[in-house]
């Protein structure tokens, strides 16, 4: 077990193409903004792909106003911690049933 500002971080993720502290970040503005930890999915999860952006994946019960407040704050958050990386946020409000979500789901690794 790794820890990074006192938090655990498991050595065991499978996440090899984010560090522990960006690992960290997006977890902690996550729960911030949202009360839960998101998926990362995409290329980020394949160690053998090259490049590629940041893409999350959460799950709320808000209303999507709120939902789209919030993921704007999140996206402003993670771009001042993280510096210039591009990041996806797909919010999964429950209000519609998108491929996406499903893809997320099956690819995600939770943060």
């Amino acid at each position: 077990m790794v820890l990074i500002g006192g938090h655990p971080i498991s050595a065991k993720i499978p996440v090899m193409r984010l560090t522990p502290e960006e690992h960290l970040v997006i977890r902690e503005a996550s729960l911030r903004y949202f009360g839960v930890r998101p998926q990362l999915f995409g290329s980020r999860v394949d160690d053998n792909k090259r490049g590629g952006d940041i893409d999350l994946y959460i799950e709320t019960a808000c209303e999507p106003r709120e939902a789209f407040g919030r993921e704007m704050h999140l996206a402003a958050d993670l771009c001042q911690q993280l510096g210039d990386q591009k990041i996806d946020v797909v919010v999964n409000t429950g209000r519609l049933n998108l491929p996406i979500y499903h893809v997320a789901r099956e690819q995600g690794v939770w943060l």
